[in-house]
């Protein structure tokens, strides 16, 4: 006898919808599984056995064949225990044909026949057959983020075929929780002093720009980072599922409300690897963390100690806004919209250009600052040189903007780039420069000025130019979108891009 139901596996930050076929006959006693399974996969064999047992449902003694189609997608995980079980149960007659059809099941089977949560949860429940979804009992809440989802949640599997064979109601869906924004984390009023530091986290936030600060140990480089993500605005419903769905397909764990609200802050340790970067894998492609800081902020703390080949593997998400992973199993493209904020010191042990306080060879600064190359360096919009800040400013105790306060100002130039037609505006693009920030005549001659002298490229020309676009929205937020870029706002915007020459001798080179 043959059964029929349906299910789903992440692929990437994929669900792929599966067909699971259980057909039981006669002949010698065994069990396969066909389809490309893993390890794990193949392990169903066990769990479902005792999941059945444990659940007073018989075994057949029988030889059972199981399909997961489509047979060319590799199956991992253990996310299709629960389909397998009742197809199982359906073809060896112990349930009436067809009663498993109009749903999709998804979940893990514990020896006792509990059904546990699995990884990737948001993504399979958004691609499975369905709108009708056997899920765990714990995960009912994180399914309802997805629009038009009827959860049906269970916590045993010997109540699903109670439920199949209407011998009990279903669980009642639960009630979608209330939207709760999480705080905005550490205040920048707590950043004593640095008034360069806080306008380049204030553009970097307003306007979507990818930020270096360079600066000694002490100066507040961290402080200044870690307080930008609290000025970013809260995600809206589509950049909250698109998230959601790749930290769920990563196995991370989701709010109460099944959705990432707040812009996400990643701060990978500089001793990670090309793949914990960007994402791969041998068996399984998994999003790495260019993918996790999706629509929010990926912090690289201490730049120089990162490896020179990690690094350069950022050009492509900086002007793609995505990934491409290519392996030979399978190739997978990954969202990686994020803003760039990277804080490095000025030598190894930090105090370059104090006479006698640098402990470093020439060779040791010479390394270092070999590791940020000119193309790399070039992607960032903003590069700014953080000094200490003085004792009277550390000894005071008046205390600078709050983060609530700066973060109006940043929404209000947001709102500005969205009458623009982009998110940021460091998502426009250079025929849109002219239209939006055309420059007075003054202006001109500065930017004219810095070509010439090679301090800027032409591609760190339009990233200028939109600096300028979002100082202007902050500055004055009554203004026309289109209002001309004058030489003070041009002026500050090159005040916040210091230029190669001097950045690369304070590293060292």
């Amino acid at each position: 006898m043959l059964a029929v139901v349906s299910s789903a596996v992440v692929v990437g930050v994929r669900g792929i919808p599966v067909t699971v076929e259980v057909h039981v006959s006669h002949g010698l006693p065994g069990f396969t599984v066909v389809g490309l399974p893993d390890a794990a996969c193949r392990e169903s064999r066990d769990r479902v056995r005792a999941a059945l047992l444990s659940s007073d449902l018989k075994w057949p003694d029988k030889r059972i064949t199981v399909n997961l189609a489509p047979s060319g997608v590799r199956k991992s995980g253990a996310v299709l225990d629960v389909a397998i079980a009742v197809a199982l149960v359906e073809a060896s007659g112990q349930i009436p044909p067809c009663s498993t059809e109009g749903r999709s099941y998804i979940g893990e089977l514990g020896l006792d026949g509990a059904i546990r949560p699995v990884p990737g949860l948001l993504p399979l429940v958004a691609s499975v057959a369905h709108d009708s979804v056997v899920v765990p009992i714990d995960a009912a809440a994180t399914a309802l983020a997805v629009p038009g989802c009827r959860p049906r949640p269970v916590g045993h599997l010997s109540e699903l075929i109670a439920m199949l064979t209407n011998k009990q109601p279903w669980t009642p869906i639960p009630d979608r929780d209330p939207v709760q924004l999480p705080t905005r984390g550490p205040d920048l009023a707590e950043v004593l002093g640095q008034p360069l530091g806080r306008l380049a986290v204030e553009v970097a936030a307003a306007g979507g720009h990818h930020l270096l600060l360079l600066g000694p140990p002490g100066a507040g480089k961290t402080m200044l980072a870690r307080r930008l993500v609290g000025l970013l605005p809260a995600l809206i419903d589509s950049e909250a599922l698109d998230v959601s769905m790749i930290h769920s397909a990563a196995g991370l764990h989701l709010p109460s409300g099944g959705l990432v609200r707040r812009p996400p802050l990643r701060e990978p340790h500089h001793s990670i690897s090309a793949v914990g970067l960007v994402g791969g894998g041998s068996t399984r492609i998994r999003p790495g963390a260019v993918s996790l800081a999706h629509r929010g902020v990926l912090f690289l703390d201490e730049l120089g100690e990162f490896s020179p080949h990690v690094l350069e593997m950022l050009r492509q998400p900086l002007e793609d806004g995505s990934i491409s992973v290519v392996r030979a199993a399978a190739t997978e493209n990954f969202p990686a919209r994020f803003l760039l904020v990277a804080a490095m010191n000025p030598c190894p042990c930090g105090e370059a250009g104090k006479p006698g306080a640098c402990r470093c060879s020439g060779f040791e600064k010479a390394r270092y600052g070999r590791r940020l190359s000119g193309p790399l360096l070039d992607r960032f919009d903003l590069r700014v040189m953080v000094d200490r800040p003085p004792a009277d400013v550390v000894l005071s105790q008046d205390r600078s903007e709050s983060s609530a306060d700066v973060a109006v100002r940043v929404a209000n130039a947001r709102q500005r780039a969205l009458a623009r037609g982009v998110s940021s505006n460091a998502e426009l693009r250079a025929p849109d420069l002219d239209e939006f920030g055309p420059l007075t005549s003054a202006a001109t001659e500065l930017l004219r000025a810095a070509l010439d002298r090679g301090s800027i490229s032409p591609r760190g020309a339009h990233r200028l130019r939109r600096v300028a676009i979002t100082i202007a929205d902050l500055q004055d937020t009554d203004a026309a979108i289109d209002a001309p870029i004058g030489p003070h706002t041009m002026g500050t915007a090159m005040a916040l891009r210091t230029e190669p020459e001097r950045l690369l001798a304070e590293v060292g080179q």
